[in-house]
């Protein structure tokens, strides 16, 4: 074989390895385009949204008292002879309102009309002095001190309360007519207040507490209501929870 033949022949060869190369290389850049076009790209995370806080009382369902009361920020009471429908609501009502929307006292004056005079006391004047003796005690030892309601209202503040758990009874001392209930439930209190920006800050405390109903004969109904004698009414609070 000459030298121009054998230089020919690898010239062939090189040329031959040289296309293949190219080939190659052209099938790799296809392939990698397909496998990042299937590859999925990296989602953004969802941020997850803050639990939102209720904003307003809710009237319950069923027939209350006076639905309007909604509108200052209150519970209206629930007409009904279900002693723990009815308890639950009182435990409720004894911590909602909305400074905005009502003072202290107008909210006390409005909680008042929940109250029946206890039946175990014989004449009527010991009656109206114990349901006294028990609206004083609700005021200065069971809900919201006016202090903590002041501060509160300095940052437009509201409370919402929620029965939260298992109710539990204890007997009532005395009572023959066995149309009293002591009650006691944990209670979820959701505050809001300004935070001074335009905006809201929540938060949360947990407390237990015990109210004393009377649901028979005895009870007296709300003025110019449709409630009526036998219906749930509130004999007491308690500054302290009572367990069996």
């Amino acid at each position: 074989m000459t030298t121009n033949q054998t230089s020919r022949r690898r010239g062939l060869v090189w040329a031959i390895l040289g296309g293949l190369v190219l080939i190659a290389g052209i099938v790799a850049i296809v392939v990698s385009s397909l496998l990042a076009q299937s590859e999925p790209g990296p989602t953004a995370n969802a941020t997850p949204q803050p639990t939102a806080s209720p904003s307003t009382a809710e009237p319950p369902a069923g027939d209350v008292v006076d639905a309007s009361v909604v509108d200052h920020g209150w519970l209206p009471e629930l007409i009904t002879r279900d002693r723990e429908v009815y308890i639950r609501a009182a435990l409720e009502a004894a911590a909602t309102f909305d400074t905005t929307k009502s003072t202290r006292e107008e909210w006390l004056d409005y909680l008042d009309s929940w109250f029946t005079p206890d039946t175990r006391y014989l004449s009527e004047a010991d009656q109206q002095a114990a349901m006294d003796a028990s609206q004083v005690e609700f005021r200065t030892g069971v809900v919201l001190p006016e202090e903590e309601w002041d501060s509160l209202a300095n940052e437009e503040g509201r409370v919402i309360a929620a029965t939260t758990g298992e109710l539990v009874y204890v007997p009532v001392t005395d009572d023959t007519s066995g149309d009293m209930s002591i009650g006691t439930s944990d209670v979820t209190l959701t505050f809001t207040r300004s935070d001074g920006s335009g905006g809201e800050t929540s938060y949360e405390e947990q407390v237990r507490v015990s109210v004393q109903v009377l649901c028979g004969p005895g009870s007296v109904p709300a003025p110019d209501s449709t409630q009526q004698a036998g219906d749930c009414k509130v004999v007491r609070y308690f500054t302290e929870p009572l367990e069996p």
